[in-house]
């Protein structure tokens, strides 16, 4: 099975990326992951963890954060513009950004590609395959709807994490998982057990 990119860029939502590569690493896939520097640079200001530069060293550290020893894991350095996932031929089954800000949006909505995660990202656009953009921000500015509309125009998927309540999460980890699961449909992956819509509930009886 070809890999999937999973990148992660400077928005407030670093939970969700973190639990989406766990369960991917849990069901055995293969997983190119790119933290843009705005990520790892968001990571340490609101989460209190340094993640390290150095790709080895940043495989290691997701191991050992995630607990996780299936699947399998290649890191790649935010601006290394020379990596096999930068070119065309690389083969992937999609990409997705979780989170994504709205500098990166906008970078790749222009064509424009100053880190590992723009380029890739243009080349999924360019090879047709699936590109899938989960936006972390509110409200939406027009430049905000712009962009997007631009970006569903040429192909991709827009999928921002926005929560439901038909499923009766009871934590914050149900919600997460929700979101994450709810992202990785749009490639067509099944991580985990999630209860999905199926009809209305039985409305209590009057009083």
């Amino acid at each position: 099975m070809d890999p999937v990119v999973l990148a992660v860029t400077g928005a407030s939502a670093m939970p969700l990326a973190e639990r989406g590569l766990q369960l991917l690493l849990e069901a055995g896939e293969t997983v190119e992951l790119v933290a843009s520097r705005g990520a790892i640079g968001v990571w340490l200001a609101e989460q209190g963890v340094r993640i390290p530069s150095e790709p080895d060293l940043q495989a290691r550290f997701w191991r050992e954060r995630t607990g996780v020893t299936t699947g399998q894991l290649r890191c790649h350095r935010w601006n290394d513009q020379a990596a096999a996932i930068a070119s065309g031929s690389f083969r992937t089954r999609g990409m997705v950004i979780l989170p994504a800000s709205m500098g990166t949006v906008g970078r790749i909505a222009s064509g424009v590609a100053l880190d590992l995660v723009e380029r890739v990202a243009d080349v999924h656009l360019k090879e047709g395959r699936p590109l899938v953009i989960a936006p972390r921000e509110m409200p939406w500015s027009l430049v905000h709807l712009r962009n997007l509309t631009t970006l569903a125009e040429a192909g991709a998927r827009i999928a921002p994490p926005i929560p439901a309540w038909y499923h009766r999460p009871t934590s914050l980890e149900e919600m997460v998982d929700f979101l994450v699961i709810r992202v990785f449909d749009g490639l067509g992956y099944d991580l985990g057990s999630l209860r999905r819509w199926d009809g209305p509930v039985a409305a209590a009886a009057s009083l």
